[in-house]
């Protein structure tokens, strides 16, 4: 019966893994994927702000990826804390090239990819019975805190669902102010 435990256990993880990856970038049930929500911008667009008092598209880029980080690190580690780069961190200003802001743009993609990359590798290694365990102590919904490692790891996908629908909702803004060409 504990090597069917074991079988079982192990396929949860595999689906967990499977589930981050495909709300990352692949074919989720509920919609885009975050690579498809991104998918074609210019490092303009990704910077725009359509709805005053929302997020930017490169602002929630630089969120996914450093909370991906994070997961990533406690999955590794057991130690828990807020992104080292912060929860929002900064997107950069936009310099004399385009060239450079465009560069820009290239890397915070690359660093949500490399997030992603960082989780499967963490999950590939986790041990069966760490699903269990408590992240930290008290639960501290900001932190992500006082939850089971399981319940952290659907909330990655989960929390890639909603930042994605939010990317989706303000390229559509950023369609209305300024529709590209050949759009109807």
């Amino acid at each position: 019966m504990e090597g069917a435990q074991g079988l079982q256990g192990s396929r949860e993880i595999e689906v967990i893994a499977d589930e981050i990856r495909r709300s990352h970038h692949g074919d989720p049930w509920h919609g885009p994927s975050v690579a498809q929500a991104l998918e074609g911008l210019t490092a303009a667009e990704a910077s725009a702000r359509p709805i005053r008092g929302a997020h930017t598209i490169w602002e929630l880029a630089l969120h996914l990826a450093a909370w991906r980080g994070e997961v990533a690190r406690r999955l590794e580690s057991g130690r828990y804390g807020e992104p080292p780069e912060g929860d929002w961190p900064e997107v950069p200003r936009a310099g004399d090239s385009v060239e450079e802001y465009e560069a820009a743009w290239t890397e915070a993609q690359k660093r949500l990819v490399d997030a992603e990359a960082a989780i499967q590798r963490a999950l590939a290694a986790m041990p069966l019975e760490r699903l269990a365990e408590v992240v930290g102590g008290e639960r501290d919904a900001p932190l992500g805190t006082g939850t089971t490692y399981v319940v952290m790891l659907h909330g990655v996908a989960q929390h890639d669902a909603y930042h994605a629908g939010q990317m989706k909702l303000l390229r559509k803004a950023l369609d209305a102010v300024a529709p590209k060409q050949g759009s109807a």
